[in-house]
């Protein structure tokens, strides 16, 4: 009993006033702004922690947990029946240790990067103060992120973010691209495309970035412009779809695209995938509100509510389209419907979530059909989907946001503020460019310098990748 008591007795470590960590943090204050100072039992001076709230603490690991999820269980699993059954595996193995490497790449150096104090105040990259995550305290909250948890739960929230954006990308690169190459691209990329644009759009410094740059405005560039993007539409699914995109287009066509069947070869998981992603979403985008808060609930049911019309409204034109309602069609509009609301969600009525949801199948199914037509072979529809529906759902939200339901959002076109709409289309297409730009510079520099390039030989496409790359099979029935 005496442990637990001692378990529940505050923080664990004691902070002095010169601690490094300090600036960084939430710490109790004083009617005049000055630090409380608690003296320890040997007249050591320390501050105390700003209180950890229980349930918002419990909603956000529950949303880490979820977004995790979404990776190596739903993603994997969507795009693994995507694939043919000959590099189902490959697939999924891409986006399961896309898990690992790239959460070993936030703590090491993209946390800091992305989120931790400005280098040289000009809301561009982050600095290394934070690498390694020095400086972050797992028993204070952050003195700007989610100030009602410990700084490190906002850390592990954040990664599952970064996780996921780069395992989007596999959808391009499926069936066609050396395994060692792709752990190193995505390794590139996540530094050099995502880190920068989640600064750009999501890092919060005190106005004059920890004491560094007064003056500084404290956000990222697009950030201070005024851009909104509650879960990630524009660092997650435009930089991941348009940088695809570019991939698909750099490395080719598969063999035979266009002359042989190439159809997905498990409805069954791409619909349990589907799933899975449907309800790892509601982390996603409602545990983007940093607390068991309202607007987690309202960007909560506009999620279900999007991502449901949106299903319904791809099935209704495949259905139109081809005479039969498709299966896949159904899953690939609830992803789109998902993709679109989320920049939108924290800032949406269900009525506007409807629209979003109407509109994100048009033009995803739109680009989807475009891009068959062109032959450009995105072979699992990264861009049509995520890179499309991203940069709806961004323009959308400077259309029908409403400040609302959340403080530090902004109205919309719809309500009034026409600015909305361009500072949205601003952080949008500077993502676009941004991922299109240097994903094309590193896939042309990796081509180059890796042995025989970054594509698989013809052989072991013909062979496959399961066992060319792997050794195994997806299913083994002798």
């Amino acid at each position: 009993m005496a442990l637990v008591a001692v378990g529940y007795t505050g923080s664990a470590f004691a902070y002095a006033p010169d601690d490094p960590a300090v600036p960084y943090h939430c710490w109790q204050t004083n009617e005049d702004g000055t630090f409380v100072i608690q003296t320890g039992e040997d007249g050591s001076q320390n501050l105390v922690p700003c209180e950890i709230n229980t349930g918002d603490h419990a909603w956000m690991l529950t949303s880490s947990a979820l977004v995790l999820m979404m990776t190596p269980a739903g993603l994997a699993i969507f795009y693994g029946g995507l694939a043919r059954q000959k590099n189902a595996v490959n697939t999924l193995h891409m986006v399961f240790i896309t898990t690992g490497v790239i959460g070993i790449q936030f703590v090491l150096w993209g946390y800091s990067l992305a989120f931790g104090p400005d280098a040289g105040g000009y809301g561009f990259i982050g600095t290394l103060d934070w690498a390694g995550l020095q400086n972050v305290l797992h028993d204070v909250p952050s003195s700007q992120y989610a100030i009602t948890i410990p700084h490190t739960t906002f850390m592990v929230f954040q990664m599952m973010f970064a996780i996921i954006t780069p395992a989007l990308i596999v959808a391009s690169v499926a069936e066609r691209m050396k395994f060692s190459a792709f752990i190193i691209f995505i390794v590139i990329w996540a530094t050099f495309v995502y880190d920068f644009a989640a600064h750009w759009t999501w890092q919060i410094a005190v106005p004059d970035n920890y004491g560094m740059n007064p003056g500084y405005c404290g956000f990222g560039w697009t950030g201070c412009l005024g851009s909104l993007d509650f879960a990630g539409g524009t660092v997650i699914h435009i930089t991941s779809g348009w940088s695809g995109l570019v991939i698909a287009l750099m490395l080719g066509r598969r063999l035979g695209y266009g002359k042989v069947p190439m159809e997905p070869h498990n409805i069954s998981l791409v619909v349990l995938g589907a799933a899975l992603l449907w309800v790892g979403w509601f982390g996603f985008n409602a545990g983007s509100a940093g607390a068991a808060a309202t607007n987690a609930g309202s960007a909560f049911v506009a999620t279900q509510i999007a991502t449901g019309m949106a299903a319904v409204t791809w099935a209704l034109i495949s259905w139109a389209h081809t005479g039969r309602p498709s299966t896949i069609g159904a899953a690939s509009g609830a992803v789109a419907g998902l993709v679109a609301i989320t920049p939108a969600s924290g800032f949406v009525s269900p009525m506007s979530a409807i629209i979003i949801g109407i509109i994100a199948s048009i033009v995803c199914y739109a680009a989807v059909a475009f891009k068959n037509k062109r032959k450009w072979d995105d072979a699992l529809d990264t861009w049509g989907v995520h890179g499309v529906g991203g940069l709806a759902g961004a323009i959308l939200t400077g259309i029908f946001a409403e400040k609302r339901f959340t403080s530090w959002g902004d109205n919309g076109l719809a309500f009034g503020n026409p600015a909305q709409l361009y500072e949205n289309a601003v952080g949008a297409f500077a993502a676009l460019a941004w991922a299109m730009g240097l994903t094309a510079v590193i896939i042309k520099i990796m081509d180059v310098v890796w042995p025989g390039g970054i594509r698989v030989t013809p052989k072991e496409e013909e062979v496959g990748l399961d066992l060319a790359q792997h050794g195994e099979r997806a299913y083994v029935t002798e």
